[in-house]
């Protein structure tokens, strides 16, 4: 089965806390602080692998979390490191965030590694926060959290050339004429409901890849006939062969259809659109074809377009598309084409807001990673620590934030398991 869309869950490693301990020896009565730092988490990376074909592997398994960092020890002793996730995905795809929508990552080549998920830094143990007034500190810092979200995946067939059309005119088997490709061909509509990939073989060691697109039918830009599923397996071609049937042995008009699915092709992506077209005028061995091939050529010759008469059932006309096709390609640039349907963002952690204050019932509740991280490292039974906490919040304008919320003596504050009384 052909699957080129899945939806997973993401998750780099958490980095491990760092320790509050004291040196203790034989005749050393006060030894100093020695907790060592907690270790880096796991980083999320994955891979493209030009063995793999489909994301069928990822409707099975839907979340992918990479190891913690371990915690500090004592006598300075760090935490290890969490161990990589590494994830292999088929070259062609594009890696996005769900919410968002920006494309985080695009494989184009074989073996391309990307990091999507960083692992969270381990935290510093209490070594670090000795000084001449504060010789035994009695805290440490937590690990920080991993980058986690959920990812849309997508695979879009690294092909040079795309075969577009209605459905039957003949797409599938102008692909097993020029290639090694065995696509299933049968006289019906819709027979080809998956892409198929051939490897066109021009002369020696000269050859180009071709995709058979589905049949795309009017309204395939909005999704009728699966056609967002077909369409965006074209974006990555450099060229497309627009196959229609000369013969008009279905009744239908050669030109209309012509300008049916360039119509779709526009409303979907003007990138699309604008992509060199080449003609195949196909069925040239069907009666009546010659008489409707002299009226199409003279009108799309007439807008710019080169028609190729063929037969994909006898081969007729076949080499000379095939040897035009190959010439254009080594005029046209090597592009990477990214859904350019999206405008990607640039994210980094310093535009995410380090809290967030609101009210709910009658509790003033104070979120974010930064809030999480400063309750996790303070130790509250230690007076030296809590007043680190006090001053901390009050610097951030978590204070300052409340005062403005309307908060009044006596009220209760919770940050994550924290609950306290506020007092001025």
């Amino acid at each position: 089965m052909f699957i080129d869309s899945a939806k997973i869950y993401i998750k780099a490693g958490d980095g491990g806390n760092g320790a509050v301990s004291f040196h203790r020896e034989k005749y050393i009565a006060k030894g100093g602080p020695d907790g060592g730092d907690g270790g880096k988490g796991g980083d999320v990376i994955f891979v493209a692998d030009e063995g793999l074909r489909t994301l069928q592997d990822f409707r099975y398994k839907r979340k992918y979390i990479a190891q913690s960092g371990e915690n500090g020890g004592s006598a300075n002793c760090s935490g290890r490191s969490g161990e990589d996730l590494i994830i292999k995905v088929p070259v062609g795809t594009i890696i996005k965030e769900e919410t968002t929508g920006r494309v985080i990552a695009d494989f184009v080549t074989p073996g391309q590694k990307v990091v999507v998920a960083k692992g969270g830094k381990g935290g510093a143990g209490n070594q670090h926060f000795a000084t001449p007034t504060r010789q035994v500190p009695n805290f440490a810092k937590s690990g920080e959290p991993g980058e986690e979200f959920n990812a849309i995946l997508e695979l879009k067939l690294l092909a040079d050339v795309g075969l577009i059309g209605y459905p039957n005119v003949g797409k599938s088997t102008i692909l097993s004429m020029v290639s090694a490709a065995r696509p299933k061909i049968a006289n019906y509509h819709f027979t080809t409901i998956d892409p198929n990939l051939g490897v066109v073989r021009v002369d020696e060691g000269k050859s180009f890849v071709m995709a058979d697109i589905p049949g795309l039918i009017e309204g395939a830009h909005e999704g009728v006939g699966l056609g967002h599923k077909f369409l965006k397996h074209v974006e990555r071609t450099r060229m497309l062969i627009h196959v229609v049937d000369i013969s008009g042995s279905e009744g239908r008009d050669p030109i209309k259809d012509f300008e049916v699915i360039n119509d779709e092709l526009k409303k979907y992506s003007e990138k699309l659109y604008e992509r060199m077209q080449v003609i195949a005028a196909n069925k040239m061995d069907i009666t009546g074809a010659e008489e409707n091939l002299e009226i199409f050529t003279k009108e799309m010759e007439a807008r710019g377009y080169k028609v190729f008469p063929i037969s994909a059932a006898t081969g007729e006309g076949l080499k000379e598309l095939i040897y035009y096709v190959s010439q254009k390609l080594d005029e046209i640039p090597d592009t990477v084409l990214i859904d350019d349907t999206v405008d990607e963002v640039v994210y980094t952690a310093e535009e995410e807001e380090p809290f967030k204050v609101y009210k709910e019932n009658d509790v003033y509740v104070v979120e974010g990673n930064w809030v999480r991280k400063l309750v996790n490292s303070t130790n509250f039974g230690d007076y030296e620590s809590l007043q680190y906490f006090q001053r901390a919040i009050k610097r951030k304008g978590v204070v300052e934030a409340l005062e403005n919320l309307g908060i009044n003596e006596g009220d209760t504050v919770k940050m994550y398991d924290l609950e306290f009384e506020y007092f001025r």
